[in-house]
């Protein structure tokens, strides 16, 4: 008989994200049943992309009573000064959209040259565990950010957004390929060794 797998909270109603972060975390902890969460969404108020995760977690934490995993991510311009940052998710307003976000970026950057177009995908990922502990991790994805959208799959700002080192957008790469390289992928690889002295596995 296998052993009961380890409950742990996905703290977000992204359903993207979901997938994306069941297909990371599943080929290093494969004893982890990462489910869903369906409670109340709590207030982003942080400065930083681990404040806000940190957030997320402790919310899901709280509601569920267990551990809890949550990431904050977004994309950062260099001529922007970071932004859109912590915001990147809202840029373009309130009834924003992902295509509506990318659309203003690119529209704000339409006179910059190429060789300023410098940008990075960041993601904060954080673990809580009711009563004990808390932490979390950021990972970086170098880029630049494209004159014209390219690709269909992927979300976000993905369809604008060309990894260093490579000639498609991440919206051009095979989920298996951007989950290899992604912010994502740099940040919970990190928290792996977090997972799993915390939760002993």
């Amino acid at each position: 008989m296998s052993p009961a797998k380890r409950r742990v909270v996905l703290a977000t109603k992204n359903e993207h994200k979901i997938e994306e972060l069941r297909r990371i975390l599943s080929q290093s902890l494969p004893t982890l049943e990462l489910i869903g969460y369906d409670g109340p969404a709590p207030i982003e108020s942080g400065l930083s992309f681990a404040e806000n995760a940190l957030i997320k977690a402790r919310a899901a934490a709280i509601y569920t009573g267990l551990p809890s995993i949550a990431d904050d991510s977004g994309i950062s311009v260099n001529v922007l000064g970071g932004m859109p940052g912590i915001f990147s998710a809202r840029w373009s307003g309130p009834d924003r959209s992902d295509v509506d976000n990318w659309k203003l970026l690119l529209w704000q950057l339409q006179d910059v040259p190429d060789y300023a177009r410098g940008a990075k995908f960041v993601a904060a990922a954080a673990l809580v565990v009711p009563g004990r502990m808390e932490d979390s991790v950021l990972g970086e994805w170098p880029g630049t950010i494209l004159r014209d959208a390219r690709g269909e799959g992927g979300f976000g700002y993905d369809p604008i957004f060309c990894p260093d080192g490579s000639t498609r957008s991440a919206a051009e790469m095979l989920p298996e390929q951007k989950d290899a390289l992604s912010h994502r992928r740099r940040a919970f690889d990190a928290l792996v060794p977090v997972l799993k002295s915390s939760l002993v596995l």
